[in-house]
């Protein structure tokens, strides 16, 4: 469910038609009071959220939305007429998502709802990943070769987690960087390697399956490894 809090009826109703001809369930409000009663009963996936509303306006909303515990994560877009650089920086600083002046498309209106739904939607792995005689488990946090378990590091866990999840798709060595040690920590493109390594050991002859793309990355597929 979205919600649309929106003053202006004819803008409502043609964010609640676009929406609502692309399969998703939307709810309209003119003002605050209305909306609030509806977040008692019932909290949506998105808010749409105009700043000049009768009584409370917009800015009020989000952040009270935003000091609410159970909601700081709900996305949240702000459509209003104001486009200036100040606007949109307090909507951003006040905890929106995202932020469109009006007059906008529908096409980019579109757009925006999906990114802001898609950034919200909780990362669905898994419980169990198999290449051959490989085996992880998530929920256990465990690797089996041939049902023999194998001790790995943390680090080198994510690495053969990230190629298990990529089949037979080259990942680059920055993919790996920003994955499994994060995208603000600066290692050496080397530490993967090393990593690489280590882990092709901890497999044993299951290590094969790890390929080097010289120059690029690695995947897990079929083919023989290249030596380094």
């Amino acid at each position: 469910m979205i919600y649309i809090v929106e003053d202006d009826a004819s803008i409502r109703e043609l964010e609640q038609y676009a929406l609502q001809s692309n399969g998703y369930e939307v709810q309209g409000f003119e003002s605050a009071e209305p909306f609030w009663q509806a977040m008692r009963a019932a909290e949506p996936e998105l808010v749409i959220l105009d700043v000049m509303l009768p009584g409370e306006d917009g800015f009020s909303i989000l952040k009270k939305l935003r000091n609410t515990p159970s909601l700081r994560k709900l996305p949240i877009i702000m459509v209003t007429a104001k486009s200036s650089e100040l606007d949109t920086v307090r909507g951003l600083d006040c905890g929106a998502d995202d932020y469109i002046a009006k007059p906008f498309g529908i096409m980019e209106f579109l757009s925006r709802v999906r990114v802001a739904l898609r950034r919200s939607a909780p990362e669905v792995r898994p419980d169990v990943l198999v290449f051959h005689e490989i085996q992880l488990d998530n929920a256990r946090h465990s690797v089996t070769v041939n049902s023999t378990p194998v001790e790995l590091t943390y680090k080198e866990y994510c690495l053969l987690r990230l190629l298990l999840e990529n089949t037979s798709l080259v990942v680059t060595r920055e993919t790996i960087l920003q994955v499994v040690w994060g995208t603000d920590i600066s290692v050496e493109s080397r530490t993967v390697d090393m990593h690489i390594r280590t882990l092709r050991k901890k497999l044993g002859d299951a290590g094969r399956y790890i390929c080097t793309v010289r120059k690029v990355g690695y995947k897990l597929t079929d083919e023989e490894a290249e030596e380094e």
